[in-house]
């Protein structure tokens, strides 16, 4: 996850570097209607010269958003973040035990212990 002050173009194109650095370039992304996240997709296209399908929708996310509700469900009630490093941190951590409970860590899947253990 990126934090950053704006959600403006040069946020979205440090998200999307990293994220191709840590996963290579992908065949096809799919956003929704942001401005920002089309305009750092379309200059990251121009950099590489390679194609990328670009599908805008706020329905084909719904997946992912479904998963996310459970860390909006712990973060909610929190006071809120003194900065961005607290909340890298914290979210981290929450996305970590969630992986944990869902079975997503191969590693830890085959020992019998609690997930509180496992973490």
């Amino acid at each position: 996850m990126l934090l950053r002050a704006k959600r403006d173009h040069a946020a979205a194109r440090a998200f999307f570097e990293r994220a191709i650095g840590l996963h290579d370039m992908p065949d096809k992304i799919t956003i929704d209607k942001s401005g920002s996240n089309t305009a750092a997709i379309v200059s990251i296209q121009a950099d590489s010269g390679l194609t990328i399908v670009l599908r805008q929708s706020k329905y084909l996310n719904n997946i992912v958003e479904q998963d996310h509700r459970a860390i909006k469900h712990v973060t909610r009630p929190m006071l809120g973040f003194k900065t961005y490093r607290c909340a890298r941190i914290i979210i981290a951590g929450i996305e970590t035990m969630h992986m944990i409970r869902k079975g997503q860590l191969a590693a830890i899947k085959d020992q019998t212990s609690s997930a509180a253990n496992q973490f």
